[in-house]
């Protein structure tokens, strides 16, 4: 799993267009390889983005829970508590 995608689901408030763009946008290019395409393959690649931007909003969209949704804060505080003890 590529380490820069987060988990978007039952957060409050729920992911934004921006978030779920920039994590299709991580996972096509770990896929493809590229950071940035040639001219060439720019335009498969923009549309492989906002094809599994897509999917991922229909995901997020049915996904159901009972658990209660995070707090984006609390969550990124936990996140640089893991960080501060694995890298000191």
């Amino acid at each position: 799993m590529c380490r820069n995608i987060k988990t978007l689901f039952n957060f409050e408030p729920p992911a934004t267009e921006d978030e779920i763009h920039a994590s299709a946008l991580q996972f096509v290019r770990k896929l493809s390889g590229f950071n940035k395409p040639s001219q060439a393959n720019e335009m498969a690649f923009d549309r492989a983005v906002a094809e599994v931007s897509e999917a991922a909003r229909k995901l997020l969209i049915s996904l159901q829970t009972h658990a209660p949704a995070r707090d984006r804060e609390i969550e990124a505080e936990k996140a640089r508590e893991r960080s501060r003890q694995r890298f000191g």
